[in-house]
């Protein structure tokens, strides 16, 4: 019985992360510049990696792949955020500026090209 909880826990949290990922994958297409882009690949990246790790944490028990898999992840959750601050100060200091007010919505003219 536990085995079955267990399974679908995992199945889930695995099922929770592709489509945080997929939900991830969409924004990055529909944003309209660097910055909101950048905020919706960040965002999801990090939750969508701890949901989907957990899940295949879940599968493997209590083993030594369990151990390798959550050094993976905080290695995930170091890394990631520090690499969308990065990127996006230098987006900044290369000039790229954000859109703001109403520049987020594109115009009739702007959504044909």
């Amino acid at each position: 019985m536990m085995d079955i909880a267990i399974d679908i826990a995992s199945w889930v949290l695995l099922a929770l992360g592709g489509v945080n990922l997929l939900i991830g994958g969409i924004g990055v297409l529909r944003m309209p510049d660097l910055y909101t882009r950048m905020h919706a690949a960040s965002l999801t990246d990090s939750m969508g990696a701890i949901l989907v790790i957990l899940g295949i944490m879940l599968q493997a028990g209590l083993s030594l792949a369990t151990v390798k898999l959550g050094v993976i992840l905080v290695f995930l959750l170091l890394t990631s955020p520090t690499a969308a601050n990065a990127l996006a100060a230098s987006a900044l200091l290369a000039g790229v500026t954000p859109r703001t007010g109403q520049s987020l919505h594109l115009s009739d003219s702007e959504a044909r090209e």
